[in-house]
């Protein structure tokens, strides 16, 4: 592991590495926070995915969240969005599939199966790989990401509640299998069977007897995607079913961006620090 940045920051440490990854077959980035209470021992671990388009870099240079992350004694770990390099298939200029747009699934079909491993990646390979390098607490892990990142978040917490305490999003894709946005990449990723898709769908997963404890969502009400892309009126409607608490905070006048991420990063980040205290 090759430690590619590193400074200070509100007492704690802001980092960046680069590693060869098993589960993408390339090499892979991803920035981690650690607050200054590392040096009394091991501190909770909170989960960050990022959108289309984004790298780790974006919620580094643009998501304010290290002050909440120090106060609160969180590390926060930022994984790339998906695998990159000159064999790892792409389509150049479209930038809601390949290099940016890994939708954190475990891609089955050809040429796109090698690579695009994402699920595995955020699931296995790299919080061992953070398990062994750093002074973090394992069983106490929360996740929350932006937009396709949200999305990934909701779905990875809804299949391993045992794994993460707490769940919160931002603009998230709601139901990512029916999104025109989304529905492309879920095609060439996973095959035209849409059965298989349900395992990347958060309303579908709900709908399927998945359960998270709480779930904490922000949303834009001038955010462009809102009524085609995002829609979390459907994920209000299968928490409503299932009887999962859904905390839609819907925000007049925010958008899509970090300005709006960076609005609330620190009420995000409070409110997984309540409930990794309790884990």
């Amino acid at each position: 592991m090759e430690l590619v940045s590193s400074s200070k920051a509100f007492g704690g440490s802001q980092r960046v590495y680069r590693h060869d990854s098993a589960a993408c077959a390339c090499p892979m980035t991803f920035a981690i926070f650690l607050p200054p209470q590392i040096e009394d021992g091991p501190v909770p671990l909170l989960w960050y995915l990022s959108g289309l388009t984004c790298t780790h870099q974006n919620v580094m240079d643009k998501g304010e969240y290290r002050a909440a992350a120090a106060a609160n004694g969180i590390a926060i770990i930022c994984p790339d969005t998906s695998p990159r390099g000159e064999h790892v298939p792409d389509e150049p200029g479209n930038w809601q599939f390949g290099s940016g747009a890994g939708f954190y699934l475990d891609a089955t079909q050809a040429p796109y199966d090698k690579n695009y491993r994402m699920e595995s990646y955020i699931r296995d390979e790299l919080p061992e790989l953070v398990e062994r390098h750093f002074p973090v607490d394992m069983t106490r892990q929360g996740i929350f990401g932006h937009s396709m990142g949200g999305h990934g978040a909701i779905t990875l917490a809804l299949k391993n509640p045992e794994r993460y305490a707490s769940v919160s999003a931002f603009a998230p894709i709601a139901q990512p299998s029916t999104a025109g946005w989304s529905r492309p990449a879920f095609e060439k990723f996973l095959g035209p069977d849409e059965g298989r898709w349900r395992a990347y769908d958060a309303t579908l997963l709900i709908a399927d007897g998945h359960r998270v404890k709480d779930l904490l969502v922000d949303q834009g009400t001038a955010d462009g995607f809102l009524d085609e892309g995002l829609r979390p009126q459907l994920l209000e409607v299968a928490c409503a079913a299932a009887g999962i608490p859904l905390e839609l905070q819907m925000r007049e006048g925010y958008d899509h961006s970090y300005n709006f991420i960076s609005t609330f990063m620190a009420q995000h980040i409070a409110w997984h620090a309540q409930r990794l205290a309790k884990a």
